[in-house]
């Protein structure tokens, strides 16, 4: 069983936490979200256009770049972290431009070599699987899809081929952090969608407190918060690794509660 298989298989719905590469003491920040009973990791990788992320990410994005934050420095964050949890599972999510810009064999070399788990490319559309997929796959890595409110069951078929380790629906049409779906609506999402597939369903996008994470745990296999994470990051800085750890602490517990 596979690191991401075994976080979708405990008897309640994963936590996933996303933070930026870069933005404040990633190390300490991932260890953190981990001693908080985080599920799954997703480290971001900071880009200049993050179009799929609102003001939040987008900001992180900003002050990781404006540290320096390169490629190869995301890689040995992932590999750090690796080094000392080495049971967590670990997705990169980010862009196509620094995935592929030397080749896609070259990225999913150093993420398996890395201990990555799984990659989110928002902005490679499953059409066009051929940029970066194959060389996942290859290297034994996930390539984790996205799914929205405006995929229909004609494309569906499309987004899961090829797709493993988790699908995540993005719940509203647009932007991280900003808006929150009904709960009627995600749950009747969620069950066309685990119709459709095997693959484990994770919601995200607007999900801040515990009693949200609560609702969504009650129909999905996962639950990724992301912006409210980065928040603490921007406000607190150095004291960041201690607000992580209680927030992630808060939202476990409270799908544990389910």
């Amino acid at each position: 069983m596979t690191r991401l298989q075994n976080a979708f298989s405990k008897p309640h719905a994963a936590f996933v936490a996303f933070i930026t590469a870069g933005d404040g003491d990633t190390a300490a920040n991932l260890d953190a979200l981990v001693a908080g009973g985080a599920d799954v990791i997703e480290l971001g990788m900071p880009f200049t256009d993050p179009m799929a992320d609102g003001p939040a990410i987008q900001s992180a994005n900003l002050r990781a770049l404006g540290k320096g934050t390169t490629t190869a420095d995301v890689l040995q964050c992932a590999y750090g972290f690796r080094e000392r949890h080495p049971d967590v599972p670990l997705v990169l999510m980010g862009y196509a431009n620094p995935m592929i810009r030397r080749g896609p064999e070259w990225f999913a070399k150093a993420a398996k070599g890395a201990g990555v788990d799984g990659v989110i490319c928002v902005d490679i559309p499953p059409e066009e699987d051929d940029a970066l997929g194959p060389a996942l796959r290859d290297a034994g890595i996930s390539p984790i899809r996205l799914a929205t409110p405006t995929t229909d069951a004609a494309r569906l078929p499309q987004v899961l081929e090829g797709s493993s380790g988790f699908l995540y629906y993005v719940s509203v049409a647009g932007v991280t952090g900003l808006q929150q779906a009904a709960a009627g609506s995600i749950e009747e999402a969620v069950k066309a969608l685990k119709a459709a597939t095997d693959i484990p369903v994770a919601v995200g996008f607007g999900v801040r407190e515990p009693a949200q994470a609560a609702a969504i745990a009650a129909h999905a296999d996962g639950v990724v918060v992301g912006s409210a994470f980065v928040d603490l990051v921007g406000e607190h800085g150095a004291k960041a690794p201690a607000k992580l750890q209680e927030l992630t602490a808060s939202m476990v517990a409270a799908i544990k509660s389910v």
